[in-house]
């Protein structure tokens, strides 16, 4: 049925067509990994940018030494 579809549209480029498979499907796998995180771990990385800036002056400290 595909071949029938595919024969009917005309000049595809091929490249394009690869390049829309592989992106569908990157997207659909990094969209499974995202929803299979720990909610835990997605939260502490959201709100690491609100962090004090005493945590961050703590790990230059540590790199320092």
């Amino acid at each position: 049925m595909y071949k029938y579809l595919l024969e009917n549209a005309g000049n595809i480029n091929w490249m394009a067509l690869f390049a829309l498979i592989t992106f569908v499907i990157i997207f659909t796998v990094s969209a499974i990994v995202a929803f299979r995180r720990n909610p835990a771990f997605i939260e502490k990385m959201a709100n690491l940018p609100l962090d004090d800036a005493q945590s961050l002056n703590t790990e230059k400290n540590k790199h320092e030494k």
